[in-house]
């Protein structure tokens, strides 16, 4: 029978780093996916040493067509997509009298929007106790306004990630984020490491003891 499979949307030297390491100490098999091919390489690579199996694709994840089609061959070709773990997000330093309405979609769209594309096109290939985890943030609830739009980036994606999960649920597929209550890296609790763990331990979690969204305090 084939590994598990991770599918990483926003693939990263953090976060999404540290899930790909998570998911493949437990048997997965990584699948990686962002812009930027020095990056993602040198992420294989770093995984192969630790004796974990991963591949990577160069994409514009808010090009729908591109998007689709490289998740699309990350399923046929593994047969399966176990957990999907969306992670991108931009960091604008604008407030609102600053920012435009069309950078603030055009964030939105990376942020949260493309998401959207992700599961339509990850789903063919879902099994039953599937999972989809986003990294959410408590920007959600407690926007900067020197950064408006991230806060609106992760309001939006929380809203999606309720909606997904009760739309995918009869099928034994479930949807959540990840709130983190703090910043990347101020403490020994929000270390890339530690969120991982945290979303590990989410996709472990039993159907009938399921929540769309969980926060993670440290």
């Amino acid at each position: 029978m084939s590994a598990p499979v991770l599918l990483v949307v926003g693939a990263g030297p953090g976060v999404g780093a540290a899930v790909a390491r998570r998911f493949g100490r437990a048997g997965y098999d990584a699948a990686l996916l962002a812009r930027g091919q020095k990056r993602l390489v040198s992420l294989t690579a770093a995984l192969a040493e630790l004796g974990i199996t991963a591949t990577w694709a160069s994409v514009d994840i808010t090009a729908p067509s591109a998007l689709t089609e490289a998740i699309t061959t990350v399923g046929q070709r593994a047969g399966r997509i176990d957990v999907l773990h969306f992670n991108p997000s931009v960091f604008r330093e604008k407030d609102p009298l600053a920012l435009s309405a069309g950078e603030l979609l055009e964030d939105v769209h990376l942020g949260a929007a493309s998401l959207l594309t992700a599961v339509q096109a990850a789903r063919l290939f879902m099994p039953e106790g599937g999972r989809v985890l986003a990294t959410g943030s408590m920007a959600a609830d407690r926007p900067w306004h020197r950064a408006a739009s991230l806060g609106v980036q992760k309001a939006a994606l929380r809203n999606l990630v309720r909606s997904l999960d009760a739309t995918l649920a009869p099928d034994g597929i479930r949807a959540a984020s990840l709130t983190v209550a703090g910043t990347l890296g101020e403490s020994a609790a929000f270390t890339p490491d530690r969120i991982a763990d945290a979303l590990f331990d989410l996709a472990g979690t039993p159907s009938e003891d399921w929540e769309p969204e969980v926060t993670y305090r440290g």
